[in-house]
């Protein structure tokens, strides 16, 4: 007991967290408090991308005091900035350096190479990730298939063309039409063999065939002695990568289609590595 009378000691922190196995409790947050902002920094997302007192009080069950403090800890440290105007947070530039630095320091590829090396392993073919770049998609980690690595240099970090070979096409066929239409077609398309496609109503045509099938294939339309089949990682319903084989176009033609399925499961599970783990909001008991 607290040798303060006028403070009460706290009870064991509650968990909001789904159970480990059926009949098992939940596994409880070791501090409350630090559990209470990251569930709240996660609520951020493009779906909700804005947050006032009285919304987090009401979504956590929470003193509007409680709420506020919560915030203004997290816009403390760069996590949320609040528009002075409304009065209401969106996310800060804090999260953008760790999401930079888990990225690009080797993070983003470690916890994906094991589903790439087993993707390797039971194509044959070389395995990719990629993330978008503005008007690219960049290969961030790789394994090799049984014939080694496809080309001198390693695949991660190149950059793949909107336009041009299925490692793209698979994440900028699942955009909006708006959003693909303002980075693609307001500015000169390259061409990097006779194979690649610079018109716009011909790349709406391959962008369509995208979401109908779920995945995309090209030969040569990057590198003309190169084919490609991918398929687009997503979060919930946003994509977020991209996820390719890739071998010679001998290698790959023949039985692209036999791969599809290998293909689409492990794009599964790399989007299932990379969505957080997001428990609902604790509210507490109201008493009468």
């Amino acid at each position: 007991m607290s040798d303060n009378p006028s403070v009460t000691p706290p009870g064991p922190p509650t968990s909001s967290g789904p159970p480990t196995s059926p009949g098992q409790p939940a596994p409880r947050p070791p501090l409350q408090t630090a559990d209470r902002l990251l569930s709240l920094l996660q609520s951020f997302d493009r779906d909700r991308p804005e947050w006032g007192v009285s919304d987090v009080a009401r979504e956590f069950g929470l003193d509007k005091s409680v709420a506020q403090r919560l915030l203004a800890a997290l816009a403390y440290r760069g996590f949320l900035v609040s528009d002075p105007q409304t009065r209401r947070y969106r996310l800060g530039p804090a999260v953008w350096h760790l999401a930079r630095g888990w990225e690009r320091d080797g993070g983003l590829a470690t916890l994906v190479m094991p589903a790439l090396q087993r993707l390797a392993a039971e194509t044959g073919a070389s395995a990719l990730f990629a993330v978008p770049d503005g008007i690219h998609m960049r290969c961030v980690a790789a394994a090799d298939g049984v014939h080694g690595p496809l080309r001198v240099h390693g695949l991660t970090g190149e950059l793949y063309p909107a336009h041009a070979g299925a490692t793209s096409r698979a994440y900028f066929g699942m955009l909006p039409p708006d959003d693909r239409a303002a980075l693609l077609y307001s500015r000169p398309m390259a061409s990097f063999s006779e194979r690649t496609l610079t018109d716009p109503a011909a790349l709406e045509e391959r962008f369509a065939e995208v979401r109908r099938s779920g995945y995309a294939y090209s030969e040569g339309e990057y590198d003309p002695e190169t084919a490609a089949l991918a398929a687009s990682v997503a979060v919930g319903r946003r994509a977020v990568g991209t996820l390719s084989v890739v071998g010679s176009l001998d290698a790959l033609r023949p039985r692209h289609q036999e791969l599809v399925a290998p293909l689409l499961r492990s794009a599964t599970e790399i989007g299932r590595l990379l969505t957080p783990r997001r428990p609902r909001p604790h509210l507490p008991e109201r008493t009468t």
